[in-house]
Formats: structure tokens, C-alpha cells, sequence
């Protein structure tokens, strides 16, 4: 079995995952960083990181890391970890394709003694049933006999400045018992929170989708309850404040459900049981409240330009925020998106601005373009759809100097009092 101390590491995808990972194991150790994508490979050796989730300092410190985009420069590792994006496809389905890809990637040039972890979301057996087999097919070379595998899920918080890679207690796992002690050493040397070493590669694998279904499932919740309180005209943030005065009453709040997790991982555990013939319930709930909660929130602000007595076909609307969740560029699987689709169902002249998205990447993805800067007096209505920290500091004052006397505020993210804004979810 390979010695920590001989370890020479390969982070395969240089995303919110990959990036942070890397830059830790190049402090300490040999360490590339690969990424098929020349532009972000250029940006990282300049110092960037246009994710912000690693400083230039922190870029700066990693002094034992060289990036590339040349499968070539993987060939002097022993350690490959695999962070690449499983999104689903249109039909939430999940797509494997960049998994697929990268332990192709890793394949040609793997040899006997190589350990390759794991890190990407996937279903329970995906390690196992799909990446190894392509290992195997690709390198020639035989699982527990000439290579090793491990599974460690990543746990990275976009835009969240508190909890860190290092300070998240880290999943480990591997296809062999000295395997997953290799796996749970290589890690602990990174993650001062500590380590827990799974049973199994699968249990892992299943532990990391249930920690976002979780969470999925009592959004939902809160999502439902937010519909009915308004129904009865009872604000839910005061409910909820009111509920959580209780010990074991958790903290969730409504909102728009997006990003590279919470919003994809029920669905590849439910692509999993389905094949064994059961048919989840609560799970599919929930997603089915969370992935309506944009249209929701659109027909939400067409009644409160109504009750002003605004009429909404041809009104111009500004959405503030695209991305997928507060204080970070991510627009992967945002949920924004929903809200300006129906907005604009409704003839509604919808302006999208998010200082921290890249404009570029909106309008490739999602076909808008954000503006510069609101105009001021400009519009009927402003929606505060992401809770940035520069829209709290403008304040509602200056917010509704971007709208027109009769504007309406309204507010998803609770980011101002009640008494403020014209509606909230």
C-alpha cells in the first residue's frame, strides 16, 4: 500500500470543489491541478480564481502545486482525486458523463500501486459499478490488486466563509480495508475538524446524498408552510421565528432551491432505488414543492402589483440576483431562473442585475444578460431574489429609488423587515 509520505496528488476539475482541495494538498505535498479547461487553468496560474473561493493568498501559499491542462502532467501522480461536476440531464436523470470522462482521463495513466478517490455526488454503487470499470478497461490493471479505490463526498459550502474545506469533517472510505486507512490518513492530514472513516465505499456514497435530501425535505417543508401562512395572511418569518423559540425546532427558512446539491442529489438516489422497484414519496414531494417555488414567487409578485393597482403586462420588473445562492458567482442549477421565466409568461420586461455573476456565463447559460447598473425610476416592481450582502447594504431606501413612485418591494430572502417591503415569501 502506498505511503502517505510518497503521495504525489492529482485533483482532476479545478471547480468550487477541486480548487480548495488542491490548493490544501499543495501546501503540504506534490500536487496538480487539472482542468480541460484551458481559460481556467491560465486564470489560476495568475493568481485568480474567478469562483472566489480560494484568495490569492491562498493561491500564493499552495507552493507545492502546478495546474495544467495536459492529461499528460497526471502521469508522475500515485493519488488521483476526482472532483468533476453530476449535474442531471433535462430530464433529471443523473448525467455521469463527466465522471465518465474524467476515469477515462485517469485510466491512461494509472499504474500499479495508484489510489483514486472519489469526491463527485453520486448514487450508492456508482464508484463501484461505473467509474471502476472504466479504470479497469482503460489502465488494463485489476481493482485490489494493482490499484486502489476511495470515496470521500465533498462538503463545500459555496460563498460560505466560516465553514471551510478544513474545517468540515470529512467523509473517507476505500475498496479495502488498508485502502480506507490510507484514504482517512491522506485527508486527516489536510482537515484539522477530523475524520470518519465509513464502512464502505457505498455507505459513503449514500451518506453524502442523504445530507442533501435532508435538507431538500425540510425546505420543502418550510416552502409549504410559507404558502399556506400567506393564504392566511400571517407572516411566515414571524411564525418561524415564534416556532424556533423551542430547543429542537430547527431553522429553516423558505426560498428558491438551486446549486450543484441539494436540488440534484434526490434525484440520483432516486434513479438508484427505482431500478429495486420502489417508488419514493416524501422525497418526490419535497422536490416537487422546491422546483415549483419559482413560479410561485412570480404569480406572488403579479398579485402584489395587482393590489397596488399596477398593471403588469408590458410593467418593467428588476430581479436583483441570479445566482444560485447569496454572497458567491455560482449559477449552477438556479432557481432565479424560474422566476423571470414566468415573470415574463406574463408580459413583464424583466431586468436581471447580480454584481458578483459572471455576465458571460448568465447569458451562455440561461440566455440573460444582467445589466450594469439599475436605473433610477426606473421600474414597477423590484424583486430581492438573492440575499447578497451588497443588496442589505443598499438598504430599501435606495432599493426603491431604482423603481418608480408606485413601485412595489418584494422580498423572497426576508433581507428586510416586513413593514418595509410591499410582500415576502
Amino acid at each position: 500500500m502506498l505511503a502517505l509520505e510518497d503521495s504525489r496528488v492529482a485533483v482532476i476539475g479545478m471547480g468550487y470543489v477541486g480548487l480548495p482541495l488542491a490548493t490544501e494538498f499543495g501546501k503540504r505535498m506534490p500536487t496538480v491541478g487539472f482542468d480541460i479547461d484551458a481559460r481556467r487553468i491560465e486564470e489560476l496560474k495568475s493568481g485568480i480564481d474567478t469562483t472566489r473561493e480560494v484568495s490569492p493568498q491562498e493561491l500564493t501559499e499552495a507552493a507545492h502545486i502546478r495546474y495544467t491542462n495536459h492529461a499528460g502532467d497526471l502521469e508522475g501522480c500515485n493519488v488521483y482525486i476526482v472532483a468533476v461536476p453530476t449535474p442531471v440531464d433535462r430530464y433529471k436523470r443523473p448525467d455521469l458523463s463527466l465522471l465518465e470522462s474524467a476515469s477515462r482521463t485517469v485510466g491512461k495513466v494509472l499504474k500499479g500501486g495508484d489510489v483514486v478517490v472519489f469526491e463527485s455526488t453520486v448514487y450508492p454503487g456508482a464508484t463501484e459499478d461505473v467509474c471502476v470499470p472504466i479504470l479497469e478497461a482503460v489502465s488494463g490493471l485489476v481493482l485490489n490488486e494493482d490499484f486502489f479505490a476511495g470515496y470521500s463526498p465533498e462538503r463545500i459550502n459555496p460563498g460560505d466563509r466560516a465553514h471551510r474545506l478544513t474545517s468540515i469533517r470529512k467523509v473517507t472510505s476505500g475498496s479495502t480495508p488498508e485502502a480506507a486507512e490510507f484514504v482517512d490518513a491522506l485527508y486527516g492530514s489536510i482537515i484539522t475538524a477530523g475524520t470518519h472513516k465509513a464502512s464502505s465505499i457505498r455507505v459513503a456514497e449514500a451518506a453524502k446524498v442523504i445530507e442533501n435530501i435532508q435538507r431538500d425535505v425540510n425546505i420543502a417543508l418550510v416552502n409549504e408552510l410559507a404558502i399556506i401562512f400567506n393564504r392566511l395572511g400571517i407572516d411566515t418569518l414571524e411564525v418561524l421565528e415564534a416556532a424556533g423559540t423551542k430547543w429542537n425546532f430547527l431553522p429553516f427558512r423558505p426560498g428558491l432551491v438551486g446549486g450543484h446539491c441539494i436540488g440534484v442529489d434526490p434525484y440520483y438516489l432516486m434513479h438508484k432505488v427505482q431500478e429495486t422497484g420502489y417508488h419514493p414519496e416524501v422525497i418526490l414531494a419535497g422536490r416537487r414543492v422546491n422546483d415549483g417555488m419559482g413560479v410561485y414567487v412570480a404569480r406572488q409578485v403579479i398579485k402584489t402589483m395587482n393590489r397596488a393597482g399596477l398593471l403588469f403586462c408590458n410593467a418593467k420588473v428588476l430581479v436583483m440576483g441570479l445566482a444560485f445562492k447569496e454572497n458567491c458567482p455560482d449559477l449552477r442549477n438556479t432557481r432565479v431562473i424560474d422566476i423571470i421565466d414566468e415573470l415574463r409568461s406574463y408580459h413583464v420586461d424583466v431586468d436581471v442585475y447580480d454584481p458578483r455573476v459572471d455576465p458571460a456565463v448568465a447569458e451562455a447559460e440561461y440566455g440573460v444578460m444582467p445589466i450594469r447598473e439599475p436605473g433610477q425610476g426606473a421600474y414597477d416592481a423590484i424583486v430581492v431574489a438573492v440575499a447578497h450582502d451588497e443588496f442589505r447594504e443598499m438598504g430599501v431606501k435606495r432599493l426603491r429609488g431604482f423603481g418608480k413612485d408606485t413601485c412595489v418591494l418584494y422580498d423572497v430572502k426576508h433581507v428586510f423587515p416586513a413593514g418595509e417591503v410591499d410582500g415576502r415569501l
